[in-house]
C-alpha cells in the first residue's frame, strides 16, 4: 500500500504488535526446512503443532501451550506418515483432534491426549485414502461436525465424511474436479457454503462445493493470484499474488463479479508468497513477514492502511490463535506464532489495543465463532446452511445461539446441586401454593444454570490449560510461571465467589417476592 497514507477515524488505528519475551517463546523446536509454500503450524488454545525434521518419514510436534522455553531435543513426534508432512489443522470444534496430509498420498486424523505425550504417538484414529498424489492442503469446514476438505497435487478437491467407524477410509463423499493445476489456497464463506480456490493456472475460482460447480472463475491477467479469503459477510474477496512486473500485490474482489478486481495495490518487490489473515470480528486484514495490517469497509477505498509491525527475522511458517484463545484482559485481538528457522524459534506476537481501563471492552470484542458446530454432518451434505454459533469472550458468559434451541429438560432435575437448600425452599413453597413454575424462575433459572454449568467447566481452567495437568517446575524461571499462575487462579476464585454471593443473594430477593405475591392472591 501507499507508505505515506491518509490516516482516518479508528478505533485500531494505534493497534501494536508486541513480541513474547524469549521465556514464553518456544525455543530449539525443529522447523521444517520444506521448500512447500504452506503456515506449518497451527494453534488452538490447548496446543501449538508444528512440522518439524524428521528423518525416514513424516513428523510433527504437539506442544502444550503453556510449555514455554527450551524444548528437550527428545521431545515426543507425532509420526505415522511416509512422506514428509505438508499440512496440519486443528478441529475447529475438537481442541484434542488434528488433521495432518503428507506426500504419502494420505490424510490422517489424529487424537492427542489431553496428559502429556512421554512417548512418539504412531497410532492414528483415521486414515484417509483417496488421492493418487501427495496432499498439500487440508481444510475443516467452518460450521459443520467431522467435513474435511483436502487439495493434493492431482488437481483434486475432496470432500470427507469422518462421521463413519471405519478407520480406512476409501472414497470421498465427492470430489471436485474442476482445476487444471494445483491447487495453491482454499478458504470458505462464513457459513461454509462456498468455497473460494486459487490454482498454479493463476486463476481464482468460487465453487459450490456440495455440487462441485463453479460459480465465478476470475481470468484477469494483471493479477497472478497465489492465495485467496473470503472477507466475512462483505461478500468480498482478498487474493494475494504478483503482478504483471513481479511486485507482491493485493486485490480485492466481488464474490459475484471476477471479471476486474474492485482494486489492487503493489506492496513491495519481495519474492516470497504472501499469506493474508482476516479478522472479521474487527475487519482486520494482516500480512505475513513485516506484518502490515489494514481496516476493511465496504465501501470505497475498501483497504485502509493502519501501521506494520517491523521484525528483521525471515519467517518459514506463521500460526494463527482462535479468538476464543486470546488474552481479553489484555486487550489482545491477534495472536500470531511466527516459525523462524534460522534461529529454531517460534514466537508469539500479539496485536494489542492500547486501552487505559482494565474492564473488558465490549466494542473490541463482539460475539465469535464458538467451539460448537451448528451442523451435523448430514445436514450439511443434504443441502443446510447455517452460520457459526457465536459466543461472547466475556468472561463467564454464556452461548449466543443464532437458532432455537430444541426443548430442555426442566430446570430443577438439570440443574447441578450447588444451592439444595434453595432448592428445597422454591419445591416447598411450590408445593405450599399449588402452582409448579413461575414465569419469572423461567426466565431467570435457565440462565443462571447455563453460566453455573459453563463455570463449573472453567473451574479447573486458567489462561486455556489444567491447572492440574502441568508438569512440575524444573527451573526457577517455570516455578514463577507457576506462581503467578496460581495467583491468578486465585484471583479469579475469589470473583467467583462474590459472583455466586451476589446470584444467591438475587434468588433469595425473588423468591421472597414470590412469596409475598402468592399471600396477596
Amino acid at each position: 500500500m501507499s507508505w505515506h497514507p491518509q490516516y482516518r477515524s479508528s478505533k485500531f488505528r494505534h493497534v501494536f504488535g508486541k513480541p513474547a519475551s524469549k521465556e514464553n517463546c518456544y525455543d530449539s523446536v525443529p522447523i521444517t526446512r520444506s521448500v512447500h509454500d504452506n503456515h506449518f503450524c497451527a494453534v488452538n488454545p490447548h496446543f501449538i503443532a508444528v512440522v518439524t525434521e524428521c528423518a525416514g518419514g513424516g513428523a510433527f510436534l504437539v506442544i502444550p501451550l503453556h510449555q514455554t522455553g527450551k524444548l528437550d531435543p527428545h521431545y515426543p513426534k507425532v509420526c505415522g506418515h511416509r512422506g514428509n508432512v505438508l499440512d496440519v489443522k486443528w478441529n475447529p470444534f475438537d481442541d484434542f483432534e488434528i488433521a495432518s496430509c503428507s506426500e504419502d498420498a494420505t490424510i490422517k486424523i489424529w487424537s492427542i491426549p489431553k496428559q502429556l505425550l512421554t512417548r512418539n504417538l504412531t497410532a492414528y484414529r483415521k486414515e484417509l485414502v483417496g488421492h493418487a498424489r501427495r496432499v498439500g492442503l487440508v481444510e475443516w469446514h467452518p460450521t459443520a461436525a467431522n467435513i474435511l476438505f483436502s487439495a493434493g497435487y492431482d488437481y483434486k478437491v475432496m470432500i470427507w465424511n469422518l462421521d463413519t467407524k471405519e478407520s480406512v477410509i476409501t472414497s470421498p463423499m465427492s470430489t471436485i474436479s474442476c482445476h487444471q493445476d494445483v491447487i495453491l489456497s482454499m478458504s470458505f464463506n462464513t457459513n461454509g457454503s462456498l468455497l473460494a480456490t486459487t490454482c498454479k493456472d493463476r486463476k481464482i475460482r468460487v465453487i459450490d462445493p456440495r455440487a462441485g460447480t463453479v460459480l465465478q472463475e476470475a481470468s484477469y491477467k494483471g493479477h497472478r493470484a497465489s492465495k485467496v479469503l473470503f472477507l466475512g459477510n462483505l461478500k468480498k474477496l482478498m487474493s494475494t499474488g504478483t503482478s504483471r512486473w513481479n511486485n507482491r500485490q493485493v486485490a480485492l474482489w466481488d464474490q459475484d463479479n471476477l471479471s476486474v478486481p474492485l482494486m489492487e495495490e503493489d506492496l513491495d518487490g519481495s519474492s516470497g508468497v504472501l499469506f493474508p489473515f482476516y479478522d472479521a470480528d474487527t475487519s482486520m486484514l494482516y500480512g505475513d513477514g513485516n506484518i502490515r495490517y489494514y481496516e476493511v469497509s465496504a465501501d470505497k477505498p475498501h483497504l485502509s492502511y493502519l501501521t506494520e509491525y517491523r521484525s528483521y527475522n525471515p519467517q518459514k511458517g506463521i500460526g494463527v490463535m482462535p479468538k476464543r484463545g486470546l488474552d481479553v484482559s489484555s486487550c489482545e485481538i491477534f495472536r500470531f506464532y511466527k516459525l523462524i528457522t534460522t534461529k529454531s524459534l517460534i514466537e508469539p506476537i500479539s496485536m494489542i489495543v492500547p486501552r487505559r481501563s482494565e474492564s473488558y471492552q465490549e466494542d473490541i470484542y463482539p460475539p465469535t465463532a464458538g467451539a460448537q458446530p451448528s451442523l451435523t454432518a448430514q445436514e450439511w451434505l443434504s443441502g443446510m446452511n447455517r452460520d457459526p454459533i457465536l459466543v461472547s469472550l466475556r468472561p463467564g458468559s454464556e452461548l449466543l445461539r443464532p437458532h432455537p434451541l430444541p426443548a430442555e429438560r426442566p430446570i430443577f432435575n438439570s440443574m447441578a446441586p450447588a444451592s439444595p437448600r434453595l432448592l428445597n425452599q422454591t419445591e416447598k413453597l411450590a408445593a405450599e401454593d399449588g402452582w409448579r413454575s413461575s414465569s419469572l424462575l423461567e426466565e431467570k433459572m435457565p440462565r443462571w444454570a447455563a453460566e453455573h454449568r459453563l463455570e463449573e467447566k472453567k473451574t479447573w481452567l486458567t489462561n486455556g490449560f489444567d491447572v492440574f495437568e502441568c508438569p512440575p517446575p524444573k527451573t526457577e524461571n517455570e516455578l514463577l510461571q507457576m506462581f503467578y499462575r496460581q495467583q491468578e487462579e486465585i484471583r479469579r476464585l475469589r470473583e467467583l465467589l462474590t459472583q455466586r454471593e451476589v446470584q444467591a443473594k438475587q434468588l433469595e430477593l425473588e423468591i421472597k417476592n414470590l412469596r409475598m405475591g402468592s399471600e396477596q392472591l
